[in-house]
């Protein structure tokens, strides 16, 4: 939701704010605090949005009721950037009347918070906080050390640079947030710099063609016939689609013509009845799609941002590597960071997908719920490759499975084929014990193996076809 819906609820009469601030959930870019919190206390989520993507405190409003804030704790919180945060967290403080249940009225205060250039920490505790979904958390020292080298890297979004806006687009995004003044909001958004230079950030998402500048900055949305990228006379490409434009004309685009792209196959709807349905679930693709496109080094000039869809899988390749503070091991449970934090604000107010560590963890929740292989995830040197397939998967039967078992069959039914030697890389393990392990699977019935003769190099491991 960004901070759209916050920002409308406080722009209520006072007899209404508190009912709405209290119905709202609190998420990546909102938090209520009661007001017995201290101001040490609160700095830690002002912390945490700095290192984030900025947000909205309200402090005299938590637990069900409003209870506002003592004029000591007024004055606490309007010092806290300066007494608590180093450097100063970049937020400003206001005062608002609300009302409570019985109509008496209370003043609390709202900090709205804005994205840091540099890390924030806490000043006498020497801790760094950053907000992922609706908990501040404290990083480690290395997680704090690679956060400070990541954003160093993120700067390039508010690098100045000449180029002309789309005033419709501009006012299109004053209306979504329900603001007044298209200038002003951008100037907030940290999009326009102080003497009204435009930056890179504003750039592309409200360029009139931003590519003009940044020619690196586009979509391509490949389709190939069959379940390989062949070359020469063998190659198949039904669909070779540039998408150029400002961000979010790509991501409308893009998303009718990977609609176009994708293979279909039969299923049973809502409405009770069969019908066609991508091969791949929307709302998991979508999230891929808006994932690649926010969190791109848009830095990287030379590159861009590739969709393969082939008869089996789609596949998203996305300039720059994880930042360091993401672990790959797990990646639904991926922290979040935004390369970009500005763009991902914006994107969250259009209402384009959801956060990095969300949107992922619904991209799996997606392709569960269809019965589908869990999303891939895998770095290159320069880039990240994320491929949702079409690979039906028996869960009840993975969760039965011993867990080197169960990794050796996602490594093969992900691939679709892989040799002995494939496996033993990918587990780990020495070449005999990979052999009983695979033996073992093929006596259960979970895999088949292919080959002319016992010494065919050519020879593979399947999953078993009923």
């Amino acid at each position: 939701m960004s901070t759209t819906l916050a920002e409308q609820a406080l722009l209520l009469p006072p007899d209404e704010i508190g009912a709405a601030l209290l119905g709202l959930p609190e998420s990546q870019w909102f938090e209520r605090k009661g007001g017995r919190i201290s101001a040490k206390k609160a700095a830690e989520t002002a912390i945490a949005f700095a290192n984030a993507e900025g947000g909205v405190l309200v402090v005299g409003v938590s637990n069900g009721r409003v209870d506002g804030v003592t004029p000591r704790l007024r004055n606490d919180l309007q010092q806290m950037a300066l007494d608590h945060t180093e450097p100063a967290v970049p937020a400003r403080v206001d005062l608002v009347d609300v009302d409570d249940e019985e109509g008496q009225r209370h003043q609390v205060v709202v900090v709205r918070v804005a994205v840091g250039d540099q890390v924030v920490y806490a000043t006498k505790a020497d801790k760094v906080f950053l907000r992922v979904g609706d908990e501040n958390r404290e990083l480690s020292y290395t997680q704090r050390r690679e956060l400070t080298f990541d954003r160093g890297q993120a700067a390039f979004e508010r690098t100045p640079m000449d180029g002309e806006l789309d005033p419709g687009l501009t006012d299109s995004y004053a209306t979504a947030v329900g603001s007044s003044d298209p200038s002003r909001l951008l100037k907030a958004r940290g999009l326009v710099l102080d003497d009204g230079r435009t930056t890179v950030g504003c750039l592309l998402l409200f360029g009139d063609h931003p590519q003009a500048q940044l020619p690196q900055a586009h979509v391509r949305v490949v389709r190939h016939r069959g379940t390989t990228a062949e070359t020469g006379t063998r190659q198949q490409l039904l669909a070779d689609v540039r998408i150029e434009g400002p961000i979010p004309h790509q991501l409308v685009e893009a998303r009718r013509v990977i609609k176009e792209q994708l293979p279909v196959r039969q299923a049973l709807g809502a409405d009770g009845r069969f019908g066609p349905v991508g091969i791949v679930p929307e709302d998991a693709w979508m999230e891929g799609l808006v994932n690649a496109v926010v969190h791109r080094s848009y830095s990287i000039s030379g590159d861009h941002i590739r969709v393969t869809v082939f008869d089996d899988r789609i596949e998203f390749e996305s300039p720059g590597r994880f930042p360091g503070i993401v672990d790959l091991s797990d990646p639904p449970a991926l922290t979040r960071f935004a390369r970009n934090p500005r763009i991902a604000r914006v994107c969250a107010d259009l209402r384009f997908g959801q956060e990095l560590g969300e949107g992922i963890h619904r991209m799996f929740e997606e392709m569960r719920l269809a019965g589908l292989a869990d999303p891939e995830y895998h770095q290159t040197a320069g880039s990240v490759q994320l491929t949702l397939r079409a690979s039906p998967v028996d869960r009840e039967l993975d969760a039965r499975l011993p867990p080197r078992w169960r990794q050796a069959m996602t490594i093969i039914r992900d691939s679709g084929r892989s040799s002995t030697g494939d496996v033993q890389d990918a587990l780990g393990v020495s070449r005999p014990l990979t052999i009983r392990l695979l033996r073992a699977m093929e006596e259960a019935g979970l895999i088949t193996w292919v080959g002319k003769s016992e010494k065919d190099p050519r020879a593979y491991w399947q999953p078993r076809v009923e």
